[in-house]
């Protein structure tokens, strides 16, 4: 066999790999496209439901619920803010599942296995954070943000009238929807944590001592992540700190069962040593070297 036939018989399997590549980024895209048009055509409905945590701040405080368009164009890049969003809500499942055909051939049957309980778990964590987002934090967040407002005093002291000016809220469409998004794709981000973390233990790229080791670094980075990802807002801040730490606590103990169970497979096997292997899912809290 010549040098060229070896070049061609590598070439094409590498041209299958990209037409199957090419396929499944197709059929994602199409998902994405189709998700956005079924959004823009509800998007007023959709509006309405992510306003529902200001309006009932302002109901509140006795005031109506009302945003405007600064510019003219305004309402319609509204429109299209929600009908990205929605895209990539609507989509997702597909674009998931074009993913997992892509990479499947390639695995064997136990790595597949384990690697589709994560496909399955990285959507409902991300729904779980921004759930959590929109009835918990945007509530708060938003009766903080009012509490800044003032009513318009007038009065006379002295022989001399004096007067306060008013401060009260009338908010851009656009500014308000960006925040709203902004709450929940961060905490939507946030809660993949524990699958990210129970992934990379999986794949051995992380160990449980080592995740005990780092605690005070990662206290350091989610501080970071929470003062970013949140307006100026301390209470925000607070939660989404308290909450994503928690769940790098959570992601200690699932990355831990995932070691025991590595191990009692390998004791099994006869191929466990603990020279060799040492106590990663056990030991003590200090970081590996």
């Amino acid at each position: 066999m010549t040098s060229s036939d070896n070049m061609d018989d590598s070439a094409a399997p590498l041209m299958e790999h990209l037409t199957e590549l090419r396929t499944r980024l197709i059929r994602s895209v199409m998902a994405f496209i189709v998700g956005m048009i079924i959004c823009f055509t509800v998007w007023n409905p959709v509006f309405n439901f992510l306003t529902e945590p200001l309006c009932d701040a302002l109901a509140t405080r006795g005031q109506s619920c009302d945003l405007q368009f600064i510019a003219l164009e305004e309402g319609f890049f509204v429109a299209i803010s929600i009908s990205l969003l929605g895209g990539l809500v609507i989509g997702f499942p597909i674009i998931s599942y074009q993913l997992w055909r892509f990479v499947a051939p390639g695995l064997y049957k136990n790595e597949k296995g384990a690697f589709f309980p994560f496909l399955v778990a990285s959507p409902f964590m991300f729904f779980a954070g921004a759930a959590f987002a929109y009835y918990v934090i945007t509530p708060l967040a938003f009766g903080f943000f009012l509490g800044f407002q003032q009513e318009n005093v007038v009065g006379s002291g002295a022989g001399a009238s004096t007067a306060a000016a008013g401060i009260i809220f009338q908010g851009s469409a656009k500014a308000y929807l960006a925040l709203t998004i902004k709450f929940i794709v961060a905490f939507g981000l946030c809660f993949q944590l524990p699958v990210l973390l129970t992934l990379l233990g999986k794949a051995g790229l992380v160990s449980a001592r080592g995740l005990r080791g780092t605690r005070k670094y990662a206290m350091v980075a989610i501080l970071i992540v929470a003062a970013l990802a949140t307006p100026p807002d301390v209470i925000s801040q607070v939660i989404l700190f308290v909450v994503v730490y928690g769940l790098y606590e959570v992601s200690i103990q699932l990355v831990a069962r995932v070691e025991r169970k590595r191990e009692a497979k390998l004791r099994a096997d006869g191929l466990w040593d603990d020279d060799i292997h040492g106590d990663g899912a056990d030991g003590d809290d200090e970081p590996d070297l």
